[in-house]
């Protein structure tokens, strides 16, 4: 029960982060090597629940979460680079 409240707890953060950078479109003081290790956490995690559980971790809910989790993280970094790339064609032209 404490892994799935430490795993909201920190998901709660993950979409105004991405609505920030969805709407400023500009990644500034986002960092790559951080969001790498959160998302390296985050897929430790899910084979933690593969490797004590595993094809029974799809009814724990708490895979789900870290699932969640990873994925928004990922989002935001997809959209990071997405942006950093998008900004550095414009100074190029």
């Amino acid at each position: 029960m404490w892994e799935g409240i430490m795993l909201i707890c920190f998901g709660v953060s993950w979409p105004p982060a991405i609505l920030k950078t969805l709407k400023v479109k500009n990644p500034k003081g986002k960092s790559f090597i951080f969001m790498s290790l959160v998302m390296f956490g985050y897929f430790c995690g899910i084979m933690g629940k593969v490797a004590s559980q595993g094809g029974n971790c799809v009814a724990n809910w708490v895979f789900w979460l870290y699932i969640l989790d990873f994925a928004m993280v990922a989002t935001d970094f997809s959209l990071s680079m997405y942006y950093t790339i998008q900004r550095k064609k414009e100074e190029l032209e």
